[in-house]
Formats: C-alpha cells, sequence, structure tokens
C-alpha cells in the first residue's frame, strides 16, 4: 500500500506540473499599466491583445486606465493615472487626425517626471504618432510620425550605419504597404540576445523618414521598404533623464481588424514580453521560443475566432 501510494503521489505530482501553464516570472510581477482611450488604430482590441500576450507568462500584474470621452470635461479633470506606482507604462493613444484630445497639462508634467525620474515606457506602434505639440514627449520618443520640416530622420545604409537626414530633407513620415518584413537586429541588445540577427514578421509597417530630436537613440533593429529598398528603424530605444523608452513599428491593429497576425507573431510576442522586462529593469530572462521565425520562414499563433 505504501509503494501504490508513493506511485499515486508520484503520478498526481507530475500531471499538476504539465497541466499548469508554463510561468516564467523571477521575483516579483512586473506592474504595467496600459494607457489607451483614443487611436486611429483599434485601440480596444490592442489592449485585449496585449492582456492575452502578457498574462499566460505569469510575469506582469496589468491595469489599464482609459481615458474619459473626448468631450467629458468633469471626467478628464479627474483622469490622473499614477505612472509612478507602475514599473512600466504601455502608452497607446494617438491624437493624430483629430483622434483624440491632448493629456490635461498635469497629467503631460506626471508622464514626463515619470520617465525622467527612471519609468519605463513602451510606446507601441500608432503612439509614435501623437502629440507633435508637447515638446517633452518629442524627446522621449526620440523619432515619430512627423512633416519633413520638423527634427532629424534616421535612416540604415546598406552597410547598417545610421544616416541622419537634415530638417526640411527628405519626406514627410509615412509607411511602406504592410506585409511580410524582414527584421534585420543591429547591435547585441539584451531583448534581442538569442534572437536570430534576421526574422520574417507578417502586416509590418515600415515607416519610412520618421523623425524627432532624434537625440539619445539606439536603433535595434531596422527593415526595408519594398518600393525603395530603403532600410528604415523597425525598434529603437531612447534613454530619458533615468528612464527608458522602447519604440516598435510592430503591433498594427487596423480599425476592421479581429485577431491579426501582426499580434499573433511568435517573433512579436517574444519581443513584446522581453522588452517590458529589460524596461523595468529587470534581467532578460524570457525563453526564445523553438518556434521562433527565422529569416525565410514566419511563425504566427493559430487565429482564436
Amino acid at each position: 500500500m505504501k509503494i501504490l501510494r508513493a506511485l499515486l503521489l508520484l503520478s498526481l505530482t507530475i500531471f499538476s506540473s504539465c497541466s499548469s501553464p508554463p510561468s516564467y516570472a523571477s521575483g516579483p510581477k512586473i506592474k504595467v499599466l496600459i494607457v489607451d482611450g483614443y487611436s486611429n488604430h483599434n485601440w480596444q482590441l490592442t489592449t485585449q491583445l496585449l492582456k492575452g500576450i502578457l498574462s499566460p507568462t505569469h510575469m506582469f500584474s496589468v491595469t489599464v486606465s482609459t481615458t474619459p470621452p473626448a468631450k467629458s470635461t468633469e471626467g478628464w479633470d479627474n483622469w490622473r493615472p499614477q505612472f509612478k506606482d507602475y514599473d512600466v507604462v504601455i502608452q497607446t493613444c494617438s491624437d493624430i487626425n483629430n483622434s483624440g484630445p491632448a493629456w490635461p497639462a498635469a497629467v503631460q508634467k506626471d508622464f514626463t517626471d515619470y520617465v525622467r525620474n527612471g519609468g519605463g515606457v513602451y510606446i507601441f506602434h500608432g503612439a509614435q504618432n501623437a502629440f507633435a505639440d508637447w515638446p517633452e514627449y518629442n524627446d522621449i520618443i526620440g523619432l515619430g510620425w512627423r512633416p519633413a520640416t520638423y527634427g532629424t530622420a534616421i535612416m540604415v545604409g546598406s552597410d547598417e550605419q545610421l544616416i541622419r537626414i537634415p530638417p526640411g530633407q527628405g519626406l514627410h513620415t509615412n509607411n511602406a504597404p504592410n506585409g511580410d518584413v524582414v527584421v534585420h537586429q543591429l547591435g547585441d541588445h539584451p531583448i534581442h540576445q538569442g534572437m536570430p540577427r534576421a526574422w520574417l514578421t507578417p502586416h509590418l509597417e515600415v515607416y519610412f523618414d520618421p523623425r524627432g530630436p532624434a537625440e539619445n537613440v539606439e536603433v535595434l533593429s531596422y527593415g526595408r521598404d519594398p518600393r525603395y529598398g530603403e532600410n528604415w528603424p523597425v525598434e529603437w530605444t531612447v534613454a530619458y533623464g533615468q528612464g527608458r523608452v522602447y519604440v516598435s513599428t510592430f503591433g498594427h491593429v487596423w480599425a476592421d481588424d479581429t485577431d491579426p497576425e501582426s499580434m499573433r507573431c511568435v517573433g512579436v510576442q517574444t519581443t513584446i514580453i522581453r522588452a517590458l522586462q529589460w524596461l523595468a529593469k529587470r534581467p532578460v530572462t524570457y525563453p526564445i521560443p523553438p518556434d521562433f521565425p527565422t529569416a525565410t520562414q514566419k511563425s504566427v499563433k493559430p487565429a482564436k475566432n
């Protein structure tokens, strides 16, 4: 009976460990605040998909702060996200094309102080289109969707050296048609440690002529504009005060999307998780999965719909 009881306990232990989802958490969970509420992209679905990527890892506690409706005066007076309570803020709001208003001055100051004093910020896809009239935001993102007269653009040469394009030269920021794009890694950033130097991702927009103050910017990767063969940054980081900022064009979620490939890509999902670890100033430990895409083969998780 003792032998049978021991075998039963062993089988239950094995079953329990196999049936539980893997946990990659080490230490306290990373506290993440997603700020949403308006964008020219599908911000509701973006938030839903981000939570779906982060939750299974058991590494994050996620809170969402949704802005009030655009014309709600009382709501805006009371909207005051407590950025300082979080390790990382994922910023998804964009006011481009009159999608929404500027944040109140007090919230702008809180956000700027949060980053300057050591906070981590993930500028998610369309959020780099946002707040062109907010000087500190331009400094925080380094490069964004701006007119040709605004700031310096950064292009990546065929020798992978950065080419700085002065204000007034080149084009307004825009994007090539989205499609399958090979992401080429530059340098050896901790976010990319262990990834292939080049990997294929679907439904990616390559932003050409991204512009801004372009100061304290480290370009992490680039993609090629399929029309003109020019290389433009896909991911970059910015040092702002004591804070860390990560910006990328990954994660295009359009109005009519339901479960887009852009967010089901194994490479994109892995990068999001590892970027959040780095932004939180934690060791980047999330493993590179065996089905990570290669330079010639996409890797996309099945649609849930």
